[in-house]
């Protein structure tokens, strides 16, 4: 009859422990849920920031700024690419300076993707610590 009353008591028990442990999992799972929506709007958020700044701070030129009105967002699987659907050759060219065509002079460089991009990436992080702490 002891032996009866104890396995009962055990089998009660880890019905209980079960339960908390399904319920720590339904929060975690709804905890990671949470997160990862507030990491998606950060995402797009800072995308739509950078790719502001990236056309703000394009260099406009001779060609009435068809350069910097080249900027896109382009969606991945998983990512958000800023890239210039129409001007792609220049990008490098103009963020770093080249050789002029008669091979006499360098151009200045204009930086205007790496600072956008630095910034984006910093309020991403914070973003995205701000979404694990909440």
């Amino acid at each position: 009859m002891d032996l009866q009353k104890s396995i009962v008591k055990w089998m009660l028990e880890m019905t209980e422990i079960e339960g908390v442990a399904q319920e720590i999992l339904k929060q975690l799972q709804y905890y990671a849920r949470n997160v990862s929506e507030k990491v998606d709007a950060a995402k797009e958020e800072n995308a739509k920031a950078c790719l502001k700044a990236i056309k703000m701070n394009s260099p406009k030129g001779k060609r009435k700024g068809e350069y910097a009105k080249g900027w896109r967002i382009k969606r991945t699987s998983k990512r958000l690419v800023i890239h210039n659907a129409t001007d792609y050759q220049l990008t490098h060219l103009l963020e770093h300076g080249h050789i002029t065509r008669d091979g006499a002079d360098r151009t200045q460089e204009k930086p205007h993707i790496r600072p956008a991009e630095e910034t984006a990436v910093r309020n991403f992080l914070k973003d995205v610590e701000r979404a694990i702490e909440q």
